[in-house]
């Protein structure tokens, strides 16, 4: 009998998977939105043999489109109309800046279905809820990891990988101006007013710094982690907020003596179903990790019930860095596109978890404080009196060096004590005959 055989040959012809085309605009062609376009072009390949996704870099609007940025842009990319790139684009990448114009883009992305990738901390800071009732709304995305530390993902970690966590608290040095000034004071022993000149003429700090300087960057990114961990857009209104123009090399040599720096720290923290949140100069351990964090760098250190003490390090502004971060977004919201999983992981869920914000007044802290005194009999018992009377504890009180003329300079820390009562006791030591001239305190944290 014939035998028959029959051959399967697999064919050799390569499938070729589908890519699906993602177009994406950008409004803002600064430096940021140069760095974002120059990723999309430069990496265009590597996105998307990873995410089997073509993230095509489709219009960039902005008022001025023929100065030099440094990068060769395709033809009919750049335009001066930004509703070309609402109107055309999947995403949209909104790099304006400030809190007006930008905001009219974003409502009016939002409004056509489209998603929106932002850095804007400033708007997300004061409009946030605003914002995202929109995206629900419409049933878009808005994500905005370079909102707060540059290239470091720390919006991705609070969303996702500390997703199972109760936020405990959340320490951030988060404007690389003030890490980058204070740096240099310590280390080289060169006073604020210099250091901030050098900071303009390297970059690092805006001709008008009090954005950065007065603490209100890192107010901006502040409330943006405390949406984040609390469920809900607290603002501005109640937070505590100074800056470092008053900060003396003087203070930043007995603090380093007491094993000590001084840094511009955000301060999170749920505190029995209340939220603290506060900026401003603190003293913090040179040997911890939040000490250790210098020059441009930024740090946020997020403590979780679950998983305890994270720490998130690296540059938290420039080009590049913001640029990763964007461009990170954008691809995170091409994925949800190409899935059909928009809201897959919702950038703020409004919750709820707190939402009283405990005042000033009610912190608990320890502190430092400097005054000058005349050098006298009996100044010490006067001091520790006023301190006894506030049932405030005198951790170490040290006179230190012989100071100029009859007075001298009187460094005390305390224990952990109301803000309210440090306050009252620092208005009784001012009036004290021998206080010589306002004293000077700071915020201790014991991280």
């Amino acid at each position: 009998m014939p035998f028959l055989c029959f051959i399967n040959r697999k064919s050799t012809k390569k499938k070729v998977k589908k890519v699906k085309e993602i177009k994406v605009g950008i409004i803002g062609f600064g430096t940021v939105g140069a760095g974002v376009a120059e990723n999309l072009l430069n990496n265009y390949s590597v996105i998307s043999t990873r995410t089997s996704i073509s993230v095509k870099l489709h219009k960039i609007a902005d008022l001025d489109i023929t100065s030099d940025r440094g990068i060769a842009i395709p033809d009919n990319v750049l335009t001066t109309d930004a509703n070309e790139v609402i109107n055309e684009c999947d995403i949209v990448v909104e790099l304006v800046g400030g809190t007006t114009i930008a905001k009219k883009f974003i409502l009016q992305a939002l409004n056509n279905k489209k998603h929106v990738v932002t850095a804007n901390k400033a708007l997300l800071a004061l409009h946030g809820k605003e914002l995202f009732e929109a995206a629900k709304a419409n049933g878009v995305d808005i994500f905005f990891e370079a909102s707060v530390a540059g290239g470091i993902p720390i919006i991705k970690a609070l969303r996702e990988g500390l997703i199972s966590n109760k936020i405990n608290s959340i320490y951030g040095i988060m404007n690389g101006t003030c890490n980058y000034i204070l740096t240099r004071m310590e280390n080289e022993g060169v006073d604020f007013d210099t250091v901030l000149k050098d900071a303009q003429k390297l970059g690092y700090a805006e001709a008008e710094p009090s954005l950065d300087i007065d603490g209100f960057d890192t107010a901006h990114k502040t409330a943006i982690l405390s949406a984040l961990a609390y469920g809900e857009w607290f603002g501005l209104d109640h937070m505590f907020v100074d800056g470092i123009r008053n900060i003396s090399l003087f203070d930043m040599g007995c603090a380093a003596e007491l094993g000590y720096r001084i840094k511009l720290l955000a301060i999170i923290k749920n505190k029995d179903g209340k939220v603290e949140m506060r900026v401003h100069p603190t003293l913090v351990h040179a040997d911890g990790m939040i000490g250790n964090i210098s020059d441009v760098f930024n740090g946020v250190m997020v403590d979780g019930d679950t998983v305890g003490n994270t720490l998130f390090y690296g540059r938290g502004a420039g080009r590049k860095a913001t640029a990763s971060a964007v461009v990170a977004d954008i691809v995170d919201v091409a994925k949800n596109i190409a899935a059909n999983s928009i809201n897959r992981t919702p950038a703020f869920v409004e919750g709820k978890l707190f939402d009283q914000i405990i005042s000033m007044d009610e912190i608990d802290s320890c502190y430092y404080l400097r005054m000058m005194v005349t050098d006298r009999p009996g100044v010490m018992a006067q001091v520790s009196q006023i301190f006894a009377e506030g049932k405030i504890n005198i951790d170490s009180l040290i006179q230190h060096g012989e100071g100029e003329g009859n007075g001298v300079p009187l460094i005390i820390l305390t224990g952990m004590t109301k803000e309210k009562a440090m306050m009252d006791a620092i208005a009784k030591l001012e009036a004290l005959d021998c206080s010589l001239e306002k004293v000077r305190m700071l915020r201790i944290e014991n991280i």
